[in-house]
């Protein structure tokens, strides 16, 4: 079972699980959540890594899909991701920005080009000596964006084997939120992080 943390008339939102494969099973994706809803048909808005979870947007009618889709390809659609690393970044807080470019082994990085231009904010808190946690807004929605900016700040997430990250069981990468507009209401999606995280000490820095 998929975990639903939001619907309503027009949209459903789901707690998207690491290891779920968004880009190749889209439509196995899709049809589970229909069949979970007991409706004919959800439309995917966009997208999430493999690895990343979190946050994952579906449209329940396609005039909803058709303008939604819209305001993520403008740009309008205000996404926040959470991040771990246990190195120690080149800075705290501030801007990634960069052309992004394939590279060897399936990874991507970051040059100076304006081609395929990807632009990242970025503040980070100390949970310990060894650990930072990072908030992510991406403006932009490259391949592999977030984990290229971090590995460009010399603090590669944590979990990230293909960008240099310390070894763990998973990625820790979380679409955290997610912000917009529509059908005259304001929405703020949040999806929580798991046990896996450290969430005493992040929900004390993220509630400032």
């Amino acid at each position: 079972m998929l975990d639903i943390i939001f619907k309503n008339q027009f949209i459903v939102a789901i707690n998207k699980s690491p290891g779920i494969a968004v880009h190749q099973e889209t439509e196995g994706l899709t049809k589970i959540l229909a069949k979970q809803l007991g409706v004919p048909q959800v439309w995917l808005l966009h997208r999430l890594d493999k690895l990343t979870s979190g946050v994952l947007l579906f449209a329940l009618d396609v005039k909803t899909a058709s303008l939604l889709s819209q305001q993520f390809a403008e740009k309008t659609i205000k996404k926040t991701y959470l991040a771990l690393t246990d190195q120690k970044p080149t800075k705290k807080q501030g801007w990634v920005k960069g052309g992004m470019q394939k590279s060897r082994r399936g990874t991507w990085k970051l040059t100076r080009d304006t081609e395929n231009f990807a632009v990242t904010r970025f503040c980070s808190h100390s949970l310990s000596p060894n650990l930072r946690l990072f908030v992510l807004h991406p403006y932009t929605g490259k391949t592999h964006q977030l984990r290229v900016a971090m590995k460009s700040l010399s603090a590669p997430i944590l979990g990230d084997s293909l960008y240099g990250g310390s070894p763990s069981e998973r990625l820790f990468l979380h679409a955290w939120k997610i912000e917009f507009d529509y059908a005259g209401e304001h929405f703020v999606i949040e999806a929580p992080y798991d046990t896996e995280w450290p969430s005493e000490k992040m929900a004390a820095v993220l509630s400032i």
